[in-house]
């Protein structure tokens, strides 16, 4: 029986079926982000680069974010682990790596249980050389 229990276990582990939610269930919602576009302006190399996109949920079910995907030289400091709420406002921070000087043209990508996925975020500006 304990054999039988541990088969099963594992077996939801691996389908995805514990602790995850199954986007082909989820009931759709909307969002609204304050911008779409995160603009840096001009940055100077090695500056903080920490910014965040805000957003709403504004549909009559909970808003999950299933994943992000990024294509820059930037990491998900953090985003909504629960479900927002209708009318909640919640926040994906990140920090673009700013010790490369040159343009910022980036897509920050992202999937929730909206009708239109995924939603791209930009990011964009210029990292200049650093003023002594």
């Amino acid at each position: 029986m304990k054999n039988l229990l541990i088969i099963l276990f594992t077996g939801l582990l691996a389908t995805g079926a514990v602790g995850q939610s199954n986007p082909a269930q989820d009931p759709l919602t909307t969002i609204e982000f304050e911008s779409t576009t995160l603009d840096y302006g001009k940055i100077e190399k090695g500056s903080d680069g920490i910014r965040s996109f805000t957003f709403k949920n504004t549909g009559n079910h909970p808003l999950i974010i299933y994943k992000i995907y990024s294509s820059c030289n930037c990491d998900i400091l953090s985003k909504p682990e629960k479900p927002v709420a209708p009318r909640e406002i919640a926040e994906i921070k990140i920090k673009y790596a700013t010790h490369k000087i040159g343009p910022i043209v980036k897509t920050i990508t992202v999937y929730a249980n909206i009708d239109k996925n995924p939603i791209p975020l930009r990011l964009k500006g210029e990292v200049i050389p650093k003023n002594n």
